[in-house]
């Protein structure tokens, strides 16, 4: 009898074990095909006028534009210093050593870099062109998806 309590925990053990591992792969493979657009902001620990002025300018877009987008997740965005050693492989990723401003478009599980970097710096202290002209290029990148 003993031995037969034993068998049946063993076995419900394995059965429960079993289900978790196959419903987190499940969630997994679920986030990995998800179709998403990642707005992100790299900046270094040292950030000059322009640099704060991308990031407020870009969550500015985010916020007046794509608040239903960011709030279903179709939209995420992400602020990413670059001297911190866990960001380190992210940034890399990107080729971001300082400032950069990134659209990862996620489609199918497939990533596509839009760099952004140079309109960034180019139009980042002007709110109204930085606005609208951001706020273009993430919608037709939403039409994509």
């Amino acid at each position: 009898m003993k031995k037969l309590s034993i068998l049946s925990t063993i076995i419900l053990s394995l059965f429960l074990f079993s289900c978790t591992g196959n419903a987190q792969n499940n969630t997994a493979e679920k986030q990995a095909k998800k179709d998403v657009i990642e707005v992100i902001d790299f900046h270094s620990t040292n950030r000059c006028m322009t640099c704060k002025a991308i990031e407020a300018n870009t969550k500015y877009t985010l916020d007046t534009y794509f608040g239903k987008e960011l709030k279903s997740g179709k939209i995420v965005f992400k602020i990413v210093n670059v001297d911190k050693e866990e960001n380190e492989k992210f940034a890399e990723k990107f080729e971001a050593t300082g400032t950069a401003l990134f659209l990862n478009v996620i489609k199918d599980g497939k990533e596509k870099h839009v760099d952004l970097t140079n309109f960034a710096f180019m139009k980042g202290t002007d709110q109204k062109v930085f606005s609208d002209e951001l706020k273009e290029t993430i919608a037709i990148q939403l039409r994509g998806l």
